[in-house]
C-alpha cells in the first residue's frame, strides 16, 4: 500500500522497538496522560450534566415552567387559560396564589410557602405528591380553610390530620405593615420527594389563599407546564400578544432559578479548564519526547537530507510521530471516558459496596445516586480540543528537526 515517505518513517519511529529508555517512557507517558485527561473530562462533564438535569427535574417537580401574573390578580383567569392552551407545546394551565407566611401550632412557629391551587386543574401536584394519610388533594374546598402540609413541615409543627394550624400572613394596609391571623384545618400530609417542598410548602384552595393575600378571591396568576421545560423561550415568543400593554407579567424557571444553573455552568467551566491541564502536561511531554527523538535521530535526518529530502518533509516526519501519539491517546481516552460515563450507575455502587462508603449520603444530599448524562457536543468537542493541543505540541520539535544541517550532523561520523 502506498504511503508518503514522511508518514512511513514517522510511523516506523513510533513502532520502533529499538528505542528504549527515557524516550520510550516519555512517549508512553504522553499517550497515557492524553488518554486520562480526555477520559476524566468526559466523565466529569457527564456527571455534572446529570446533576444539572436532576436538579432541574427536582426544582420543577411541583412548580410551573412559566407563570403569567397580574398585579391585582386575574379577574377572568379561565379566558386567559383557554387562550394559553391554544399555544403549541402547552401541557397544562392552572391558576395559583403563592404567599409567604408563618405557620403556628402550640409553641411551634415555622416559615412556609402557602400555595393556592384549584384541585381539578392542578394535575402536576396531584400526580407529583404522595399522600401520607387519609387526606386527598381533590378534597380541598373553597371557603373551608383547609391546608395540606409537607411531611417534614407537619412534623415540625407537631400536627396531624384534623388538627388546627394558625396562618400568619404579612400585609401592608394604608402604607403600614401589619399582619393577619387565620385558623386552618390540616386536611392531609404529603410527601413530594423533595426536601424543600416537604419542609416549606403548604397547599390550600386558591380562593382561600387569595383571601389571605388580599386579592378578594382572584388568583394571582396562571401557572403553565410545558411538554418540554427547555422550550420556555419559544413559549414566551408565542404569547407575546398576550403580554402587550404591560398588564400581565411573565416569568419562567430559567429566571427564577437562574442562580442554581449559573453556578453549575461556572463549575463545569472551571472543571474543564482544570482538567485540560492534564492534557496540557501530556502535550509538554510530547514536546520533550520528540525533542529527544530529534536529538537521537540527527544522523538519520542528515542522511535523509543528503538523499534529497526537503526540510519541510523532514519536519513532517516528526509531525506524524507526535500526531500519532496524540491521536492514539485521544481515541483511547474517548473510548475509556464514554465507557465509564455510560456505566456510572454500575461502577459507583460497586465502588461504594467494595470500599464501604457513600458518595452522596441520603441524610446530607438531595441526590443519593451519581447521575450521568453524556452530551454529544461534549463527546465531540473534548477529543477535538485535546487532539488540537497535541498537534500544536509537535510543531516546535518538527521545526527543530527541519533545521538540522547534514554537514554538522555527519562531521564526526
Amino acid at each position: 500500500m502506498f504511503q508518503p515517505v514522511e508518514a512511513f518513517i514517522g510511523l516506523r519511529y513510533v513502532r520502533s522497538r529499538r528505542r528504549r529508555g527515557i524516550v520510550s517512557f516519555m512517549s508512553g507517558a504522553s499517550l497515557i496522560g492524553v488518554a486520562l485527561g480526555v477520559a476524566a473530562l468526559i466523565v466529569i462533564l457527564s456527571v455534572m450534566n446529570g446533576l444539572e438535569s436532576e436538579l432541574r427535574n427536582r426544582l420543577l417537580s411541583l412548580t410551573a415552567h412559566a407563570t403569567i401574573t397580574a398585579p391585582n390578580g386575574l379577574d377572568d383567569w379561565r379566558a386567559l387559560a383557554a387562550r394559553i392552551r391554544e399555544r403549541e407545546g402547552v401541557g397544562s394551565v392552572s391558576p395559583y396564589v403563592t404567599l409567604q407566611s408563618m405557620l403556628g401550632s402550640r409553641m411551634n412557629l415555622v416559615p412556609a410557602v402557602v400555595r393556592g391551587i384549584v384541585p381539578d386543574e392542578e394535575h402536576v401536584i396531584a400526580e407529583g405528591v404522595r399522600m401520607m394519610d387519609e387526606g386527598r388533594i381533590d378534597a380541598l374546598d373553597p371557603g373551608e380553610r383547609q391546608l395540606i402540609l409537607g411531611r417534614t413541615l407537619a412534623a415540625m409543627l407537631g400536627v396531624r390530620f384534623g388538627d388546627t394550624v394558625n396562618v400568619l400572613v404579612p400585609r401592608v394596609e394604608n402604607g403600614q405593615p401589619t399582619a393577619a391571623l387565620f385558623g386552618f384545618t390540616v386536611a392531609g400530609v404529603f410527601d413530594a420527594g423533595v426536601p424543600d417542598h416537604n419542609t416549606g410548602l403548604a397547599l390550600t384552595h386558591v380562593e382561600d389563599a387569595s383571601i389571605l393575600d388580599g386579592l378578594g378571591g382572584r388568583p394571582e396568576g396562571i401557572a403553565v407546564r410545558l411538554d418540554d421545560a427547555l422550550a420556555v423561550g419559544e413559549f414566551r415568543a408565542s404569547i407575546a400578544d398576550l403580554l402587550e400593554g404591560g398588564k400581565l407579567s411573565y416569568s419562567d424557571w430559567t429566571v427564577e432559578h437562574a442562580s442554581y444553573f449559573t453556578a453549575i455552568r461556572i463549575e463545569k467551566t472551571m472543571m474543564t479548564i482544570i482538567l485540560m491541564f492534564i492534557v496540557g502536561v501530556a502535550a509538554f511531554n510530547i514536546v520533550a519526547s520528540l525533542m529527544m527523538v530529534v536529538t537521537e535521530k540527527k544522523r538519520d535526518v542528515a542522511i535523509l537530507r543528503t538523499a534529497g529530502l526537503e526540510p519541510g518533509r523532514v519536519a513532517r516526519i516528526f509531525f506524524v510521530q507526535g500526531t500519532a501519539i496524540g491521536l492514539a491517546g485521544t481515541l483511547v481516552g474517548t473510548a475509556l471516558g464514554l465507557a465509564l460515563a455510560f456505566n456510572v450507575d454500575v461502577i459507583v455502587p460497586w465502588l461504594e459496596e467494595t470500599f464501604g462508603f457513600r458518595i452522596f449520603p441520603g441524610d446530607v444530599y438531595y441526590v443519593t445516586e451519581v447521575p450521568s448524562e453524556v452530551h454529544f457536543a461534549d463527546a465531540v468537542t473534548i477529543p477535538i480540543v485535546a487532539f488540537a493541543l497535541t498537534v500544536l505540541a509537535t510543531l516546535y520539535p518538527a521545526r527543530r528537526a527541519a533545521a538540522i544541517h547534514p554537514a554538522e550532523a555527519l562531521r564526526y561520523e
